[in-house]
């Protein structure tokens, strides 16, 4: 691991104590109390950690260093280990001295096709070639913070094993920001032998600093692709009624879309969003083109809002476009699932993430629009996600640059609230015995 020497960041190594002193009332009982002391001692490899993985980012199932980073680590404590499992994903298997279910923890590990625009001692300058065209590569999204988050709880739990009731898998998986890798991962046995019985995983967020923000049901919206191709007859640009025009039917299409979302669903019931992000048609003024393509896609929370809302974008555009002598072609198609947070499950680890968080730092919140692949696991076993703000303290919320942007920057003040949520969930998980009954949706 190669990094260069660190004097202008916001957050101190020598602040984090400060951070970590955040506790519930009441007292902790004797393994909080250890993953406490262990996670001080541990903070310091889960920065060096971060800092290394996000200098050196990687796309969607290109992992492979990041991948050896974490394989080498798991294997140094002993653990279990896969690899590669989905590609280029990792599983490392911690089995507890003690008998108890088995709970499984998660970390994605892909970057994005950006540019990096933080001014960073670490600053990523990786460029690769991506669509046909160079592009810099960044962790735009805050993997890096969850790769080394996931690297600190493993050592942390493998610490105090002989006291651990159960076992404890975790997954390193490989492109999240495909929608691809959670899939590619359960298919090659993540989950199997031995197979959890729960699943936690978080993601950063441009949220106040160490909060952790969630709610039970539908969390993360699904995201599905839509393409549509309008069909006309190109003529010249001075004789429109010699042909047919795309352009104006795609554009009454365009307008015949908003009114499914805002006036066709019980928008009561849960939000819905459908975009047109992309439209082509046409290379020259006086010439009407044969046909015009526009690309977007549609978010819901669900599941049978989303097949009605599939059928209502169909009939939409394809009637609009047959009234006026032309043809349209609906290719919708399935994106990533609705991000559901078991109720049973967060309503017994709640507690946890209340002590976790520190006072008023958990936060229910409203749902989001973004899409994870997250729910591949919890399709399979109940799960719960959430998010980790890591927004520098004091910051104007509202001006914070969002996930993706190449001007995204994840507060390194929040990480030891990341690695001490993870770890608790996973001990007090296993403690009580499990989740006897669940609600998945």
């Amino acid at each position: 691991m190669s990094l260069r020497p660190i004097a202008v960041l916001a957050i101190a190594l020598s602040a984090l104590p400060l951070h970590l002193a955040a506790q519930a009332t009441s007292p902790l009982d004797p393994l909080a109390k250890e993953i406490d002391t262990r996670l001080e001692q541990v903070m310091p490899k889960v920065i060096a950690w971060r800092r290394d993985i996000h200098e050196h980012p990687e796309l969607s199932f290109e992992e492979k260093r990041t991948s050896a980073l974490v394989e080498k680590h798991l294997r140094a404590l002993g653990l279990e280990v896969r690899a590669p499992v989905g590609k280029t994903g990792v599983v490392g298997i911690l089995k507890g001295g003690k008998p108890g279910p088995v709970v499984a923890l998660r970390a994605d590990m892909d970057g994005l096709p950006v540019t990096e625009q933080v001014n960073l001692p670490f600053k990523s300058t990786v460029r690769t070639m991506y669509n046909g065209m160079d592009v810099g590569v960044m962790h735009a999204c805050g993997h890096d913070n969850h790769v080394a988050i996931l690297m600190g709880v493993a050592e942390v739990l493998t610490g105090m094993k002989a006291k651990i009731p159960g076992t404890i898998v975790f997954l390193f998986q490989p492109a999240e920001e495909g929608l691809g890798g959670a899939q590619a991962m359960v298919e090659d046995g993540a989950l199997k032998d031995p197979r959890p019985s729960a699943i936690f995983g978080l993601h950063v967020w441009p949220s106040s600093l160490g909060s952790i923000s969630t709610r039970a049901g539908g969390f993360m919206a699904a995201a599905d692709g839509l393409a549509i191709n309008v069909k006309g007859r190109q003529t010249h640009g001075s004789s429109p009624w010699r042909g047919v025009d795309p352009i104006p039917v795609a554009a009454q299409i365009i307008m015949g879309l908003q009114t499914v979302a805002s006036r066709q669903i019980d928008v009561t019931s849960a939000p819905a969003v459908i975009t047109i992000g992309m439209i082509q048609g046409g290379n020259r003024g006086n010439i009407i083109p044969d046909s015009v393509v526009m690309i977007g896609t549609i978010r819901t929370f669900d599941q049978a809002m989303r097949a009605e809302i599939h059928e209502r974008v169909k009939r939409t555009a394809e009637d609009i476009a047959r009234s006026a002598g032309a043809t349209a072609t609906v290719e919708i198609s399935g994106g990533g699932l609705i991000t559901q947070n078991d109720a049973a499950l967060l309503d017994k680890m709640s507690p946890t993430l209340k002590r976790t968080a520190g006072e008023g730092g958990l936060r229910t919140i409203n749902p989001v629009t973004g899409s994870e692949d997250f729910p591949v696991f919890t399709k399979e076993i109940p799960g719960i996600f959430y998010f980790l703000g890591v927004a520098p303290k004091g910051a104007d919320l509202a001006k914070q640059p969002a996930n993706h942007s190449p001007l995204f920057f994840a507060d390194e003040g929040a990480l030891p609230t990341g690695v001490r949520s993870l770890a608790n969930l996973a001990v007090d998980y296993l403690k009580s015995g499990g989740l006897k009954a669940s609600s998945v949706q």
